[in-house]
């Protein structure tokens, strides 16, 4: 046995590697099987051999179909932690037959380990009964094959439900009162997973967003929803508080996420990051959320403090008094070193590299 295939045994709980009550880890059980002769003489122990051998057989040519899908051996360990039941799949009758589908739908093969990494329960699904079925769902509400696989690589869940009680029914929902076609369609190409929820859940989420004031004849409707759904009430009420905490009311919250729902989708912890650095470091009234809610949900290591760094810099040179922070933080990458850099290039010969060792340390 492989010191790799080791490694996967040893990733599997021993109630579903076998259920005749080891409660050492399964590789000890093997261990113990093949160096005692009492217990291998045994028609139990002789049982348990059989299960090993079938168990570890099954492995290796689990193992050979992935890599020739171009799956490495890391991905092939991290599905096995996360999704313990392939190890006992067929991979000739059952895995096969799923990856060249996606294939045959013209992914790519680094796009199919992708999907089978980031949603590993697409194998429970069967192929025929719901796979297929819900491919030829969502190509028939998208239009085209195209836009069906844009939509699974964004959530490759869709394929592993019975969109017609789910998808289906949410869809409806959209349309009886009155969310054009348009966004509906333009939402489930971007973000599918936006309607994979209980009808009547959802149903309630969409009274919501209509009763905070949202327009149904604009996306923000829909993105309203999406935040929504991502999360509990108790969850949403946690991030009220914080920023109840920095001051802002209850419709200053409210108009907050009515500007830019987004600024809810960040943890506890993010909100309160922001805030703090707008506040305390950049100068700014914590009613600034009120009107500017995208700065709150930007990256506070990608984006935050590293822009944030430049400009200070250039503050305390004189060189930039009032900033407008939504152009600072907002812009493009390209426009933000030309406009914040490159203009002062002679004065601070080195802020483009202090910029860059700012990104480096951030993705630390």
């Amino acid at each position: 046995m492989s010191n790799f295939f080791r490694t996967i045994l040893l990733l599997r709980s021993p109630s579903s590697l076998f259920s005749h009550g080891f409660s050492q880890s399964p590789f000890k059980s093997l261990r113990y099987l093949s160096t005692s002769s009492e217990i291998v003489s045994s028609p139990k122990s002789a049982s348990l051999s059989s299960n090993a051998v079938q168990l570890e057989n099954n492995g290796k040519a689990l193992i050979a179909l992935l890599e020739n899908q171009g799956f490495s051996q890391s991905q092939i360990s991290d599905l096995a932690m996360r999704f313990p039941r392939i190890l006992s799949m067929n991979p000739e009758k059952i895995l096969l037959p799923k990856l060249l589908f996606l294939q045959s739908k013209g992914l790519s093969s680094p796009e199919v380990v992708k999907i089978v990494c980031t949603v590993p329960n697409f194998f429970t699904g069967s192929l025929n009964k719901r796979i297929i079925p819900a491919f030829d769902y969502i190509q028939a509400v998208l239009g085209t094959e195209e836009k069906t696989l844009n939509a699974i690589k964004r959530f490759a869940g869709v394929l592993v439900k019975d969109l017609r009680i789910s998808v289906g029914p949410n869809i409806e929902i959209l349309k009886q009162i009155g969310v054009p076609d348009s966004n509906i369609l333009k939402y489930l190409q971007y973000q599918p997973r936006t309607f994979l929820i209980n009808p009547i859940r959802f149903k309630e989420i969409v009274e919501r967003v209509t009763e905070m004031g949202f327009n149904r004849q604009q996306l923000q409707f829909l993105v309203a929803v999406f935040a929504l759904r991502a999360m509990t009430k108790s969850t949403w009420d946690k991030k009220v508080e914080v920023y109840r905490k920095w001051g802002l009311s209850e419709e200053q919250i409210c108009s907050a996420f009515r500007r830019h729902p987004w600024c809810m989708m960040g943890s506890e912890d993010k909100i309160n990051g922001a805030m703090d650095f707008f506040v305390n470091k950049m100068g700014c009234k914590s009613s600034f959320a009120a009107t500017r809610p995208i700065l709150v949900s930007l990256s506070m290591k990608k984006r935050l403090l590293p822009r944030g760094h430049v400009y200070q810099v250039l503050v305390s040179k004189g060189l930039i008094k009032n900033a407008n922070f939504t152009s600072l933080f907002c812009s493009s990458e390209k426009r933000f070193i030309e406009k914040y850099i490159n203009l002062h290039k002679e004065q601070i010969p080195g802020l483009l590299e202090l910029y860059e060792q700012k990104l480096v340390e951030s993705r630390r």
